[in-house]
């Protein structure tokens, strides 16, 4: 219908609005779903991290073994931190190493942004202060040890 615009504008526009509404409540649901399980996994999955092991954990996400090593080596052994923090889900399948689109982590980052969408601005953290993610790297705690 496009091809044919300014002709089909009206046209256009209602089937627009129809793809819209189709199954938004149906969607809506969905999201809630997906944002629990993103809760469930950066809050709540000591459980699971302790019952399956690093290496299961591995397993069900399908990471690359060489990705495994380079995880355990930075500590990064729950599942919040492969599928969130290094997006090493499904690393074994992807053609592209820095894209995060894992199902887990879709889950993870729905949860994070409704956190983010929900809190009051003030009582965020504030991603540019000293020492945090975007904010200027404090010096280093220096401390004597003796034998």
């Amino acid at each position: 219908m496009r091809a044919f615009l300014p002709f089909t504008a009206t046209r256009v526009a209602e089937l627009e609005r129809q793809a819209d509404e189709h199954m938004a409540s149906e969607l809506g649901i969905l999201r809630q779903a997906l944002t629990g399980l993103g809760h469930t996994l950066l809050h709540d999955s000591e459980r699971l991290d302790e019952s399956m092991g690093f290496e299961g954990l591995c397993d069900l996400l399908n990471i690359n073994p060489i990705h495994r090593d380079k995880a355990r080596q930075a500590g990064h052994t729950t599942v919040r931190k492969l599928a969130f923090v290094e997006g090493l889900e499904d690393s074994a399948d992807r053609h592209d190493p820095d894209w995060k689109d894992g199902p887990l982590f879709s889950a993870c980052h729905a949860a994070m942004m409704e956190f983010i969408k929900e809190t009051p601005k003030h009582l965020l953290p504030d991603p540019f202060a000293p020492g945090a993610p975007f904010g200027p790297k404090l010096a280093p705690k220096l401390r004597v040890v003796s034998k």
